[in-house]
């Protein structure tokens, strides 16, 4: 048999027993599917591309009369609504009896769970068609990292009942996850709104079902109501005299004093406050910046990766952020009222990362260009904030400054 001559024929091929399959979820499962190949590798506005393609294909098979053809348009026009020419398609006269339950479904509720510390946020809707003969109720599941600042997963399937027990029981069990029901606005908009930075990746998170429920995922989050005002764009940066506030609140607190920082003074005074400023500087990078977040993964982010990109420690420095960053973590966990597990556990994450963290700074591997020229600039006792001394030491050095780029 000839191969596809277009990629419109190619789905046509793959879509060929679509009239065969049970639901009109079975069918949009499947037309979610072949839509994923595109999801997957478009280079920028994967969403976008989704749309274009099924505007593209909907115009190529106008004329298509088999049953399989005028069935996937269908499938795919119930799928992407705003692709051009989606208002016109009309089932066909040999159409599968659920055909008309294509996208009839609605809403039968939304909850929400995560972990404690705030890394990732669930969310679940579940759905039944208008019509059972559209197929059995099922479930929307997003993941949202706000470490990535993305949607980092989608997944539609079913029973629904059976998968929103399996969550219950397993945020019952577990101390460091929540569960609640979830306003479905406030979901679409959660969701949406970092789905919308997932879709401009060049790169998609490489495990999980997003690319193929992608398109599925879409329709669905489309049933929930809109927010009557914006979704919330994540926290404002501290000013800086909330900065100040939250600063001296910690260095006033019990978890302070354990650590021996309420009394520091002299030369390690300078230091305690530029590891703080670290702290908080590290915060504010995140799309949902909150000083108090802090997790074992938070942690992680900071002492084994940022901090040696973005900033040029001295000995004094090395030494004492660890101490810093685990008594900040300590009354983060108490002002935001965590549990005692979570406090222990970040703990002792911090403690185990000290190693590897002393070895990154002695080694300086993970130094961003500008940080390893600063760090070199500083080895050889030119002040930064002398700009004749600098732009001397600049001519003098061009060649390792070219070495480290």
């Amino acid at each position: 048999m000839a191969p596809p001559r277009t990629p419109y024929d190619a789905v046509l091929h793959a879509a060929r027993d679509v009239t065969r399959l049970d639901s009109a979820l079975d069918a949009e499962m499947l037309g979610a599917a072949l839509l994923g190949s595109v999801y997957a590798i478009a280079e920028s506005d994967r969403n976008a591309a989704i749309r274009e393609f099924v505007t593209g294909f909907l115009a190529a098979t106008a004329r298509r009369r088999t049953a399989a053809a005028t069935t996937i348009r269908s499938v795919f026009a119930a799928l992407v609504p705003d692709a051009d020419g989606a208002e016109r398609v009309r089932p066909g006269s040999q159409a599968p009896a659920w055909s008309g339950q294509l996208g009839r479904v609605h809403l039968t509720g939304t909850w929400a769970y995560g972990d404690v510390y705030g890394d990732q946020t669930s969310y679940l809707a579940t759905f039944a068609y208008d019509d059972a003969a559209g197929g059995p109720e099922h479930a929307l599941v997003a993941l949202v990292d706000h470490n990535i600042g993305i949607t980092k997963d989608v997944f539609v399937g079913g029973p629904a009942g059976q998968i929103l027990e399996q969550v219950r029981q397993m945020c019952a069990s577990d101390e460091l996850t929540w569960f609640r029901e979830e306003d479905p606005a406030r979901m679409r908009g959660e969701v949406v709104r970092h789905l919308t930075i997932t879709d401009d990746l060049s790169e998609l998170p490489s495990a999980g079902a997003l690319a193929t429920d992608r398109a599925l995922a879409g329709a669905r989050l489309a049933v929930l109501p809109t927010q009557s005002v914006p979704a919330a764009r994540g926290a404002e940066p501290l000013s800086t005299a909330d900065r100040t506030d939250l600063l001296r609140s910690f260095l006033a607190s019990p978890e302070a004093a354990r650590a021996g920082l309420d009394t520091i003074d002299g030369p390690e005074l300078a230091s305690l406050h530029f590891c703080l400023g670290l702290l908080l500087d590290h915060a504010e990078s995140f799309p949902d910046a909150d000083p108090l977040r802090w997790s074992p993964a938070v942690a992680g982010l900071f002492l084994l990766d940022w901090v040696h990109r973005r900033a040029v420690l001295d000995m004094d420095d090395a030494a004492m952020l660890p101490r810093v960053l685990r008594a900040w973590a300590a009354y983060a966990a108490r002002r935001r009222d965590l549990p005692a597990v979570a406090v222990t556990q970040t703990d002792a994450a911090i403690e185990e990362m000290v190693p590897e963290f002393a070895r990154l700074y002695s080694t300086g591997e993970r130094r961003s260009p500008a940080t390893a020229a600063v760090a070199e600039l500083m080895a050889d006792g030119v002040d930064p904030d002398d700009p004749e001394a600098l732009n001397t030491w600049i001519e003098a050095n061009r060649h390792r400054l070219t070495d480290l780029d």
